[in-house]
């Protein structure tokens, strides 16, 4: 179960038959019964504008949905971030269950949103903390540890490793004229927003990719995995609405918030965000209607006990997440000043 190998298979979506390779993904999800799948696209290679799939098994996850809610937020607060849809998947006639089919972030993606060609690098795990040393506070090895290109070159990934070195050796007037050759600031700031309001406590360290755009020549992130979020961690378990601080954390966010003009960008951000996208009035609606799609299928999927009344408490433990959340980000704001 922990092999990485494809092995190959036929997929069928809607009548159409597609020859692909199939290997297990994740970290966690692994030790369920209900494991999460990769698929390659082999004949054609190219489908709907994808060469790569996901199947994400959200096995710990009652709403089965926080991660798409997450995406789709993302989306709504102009974060480039991959599409997201609910599938059943059938393996060899037999019904395995509801599954979140997501987009790869990779250069077909570029291609499909009329994106600028660019370099992406996946972090791939909490050593990508834009630092010198990893959270255990011990030096790391090499610069890149924690992130692995998944599109582009050597070179590209010595350009990340350019930027590390400003992050953490350049003087506080240096860092400010050098960081918008680097990063697109604005986007960043409504990213580091959107992590702060979902909560997931992986994502400032793990759980995102960098795109740089080769005709700005500056890093924009995006997120991945946003299962453990909305209330709950990511085996599920109740988390505060008051464990993330409203700054979040890593060391590039650490120094961006030192300036007062970033941190006034961050707080007029933020602010928009809390009173015209993240509120039970504005997403209520849209979360409703998504769970209510899933209830009629949750009976087909056999390693799951949920049903329409535990549905509505989920779905009522996330107004009430929000809700409890966007009230402590509002009064913690003052931090940001």
């Amino acid at each position: 179960m922990w092999s990485d190998t494809h092995v190959p298979a036929t997929l069928k979506i809607d009548g159409n038959q597609y020859t692909i390779a199939l290997a297990f993904r994740g970290n966690v999800i692994r030790k369920h019964k209900k494991k999460s799948y990769r698929i390659v696209f082999q004949k054609p290679n190219i489908v709907n504008g994808a060469h790569e799939i996901h199947l994400n098994a959200e096995f710990n996850d009652p709403s089965l949905s926080r991660n798409k809610l997450s995406l789709d937020f993302f989306h709504q607060i102009g974060v480039k971030a991959p599409s997201s849809k609910h599938v059943l998947l059938y393996i060899n006639g037999t019904c395995n269950g509801i599954y979140l089919e997501l987009e790869s972030f990779d250069q077909y993606l570029l291609q499909k949103r009329n994106w600028a060609d660019g370099p992406i690098i996946y972090a791939t795990n909490y050593y990508a903390n834009f630092s010198l040393v990893t959270p255990e506070n011990k030096l790391k090895s090499r610069l890149n540890d924690g992130y692995t290109i998944k599109y582009g070159t050597k070179s590209d990934l010595a350009h990340l490793e350019q930027f590390i070195v400003m992050i953490n050796t350049a003087k506080n007037e240096e860092f400010s004229e050098k960081i918008s050759n680097f990063l697109d600031i604005d986007q960043y700031l409504k990213w580091l927003a959107g992590v702060v309001c979902t909560q997931n406590f992986d994502g400032f360290i793990h759980n995102y990719a960098l795109y740089r755009d080769r005709d700005l020549n500056r890093y924009e992130i995006t997120p991945w995995d946003y299962d453990g979020t909305w209330g709950r961690d990511l085996h599920g378990n109740h988390l505060d609405h008051d464990f993330i601080p409203v700054t979040g954390y890593n060391t590039l966010t650490g120094r961006l918030l030192h300036f007062q003009d970033f941190k006034k960008k961050y707080r007029k951000i933020m602010t928009d965000i809390l009173e015209n996208d993240f509120s039970v009035d504005h997403l209520k609606e849209t979360i409703s209607a998504h769970l209510q799609s899933i209830i009629p299928y949750l009976h087909l999927d056999p390693y799951i006990t949920l049903n329409e009344e535990k549905m509505r408490k989920e779905e009522e433990f996330i107004f009430q997440f929000i809700q409890k959340r966007n009230k402590y980000l509002k009064e913690n704001l003052i931090v940001v000043q």
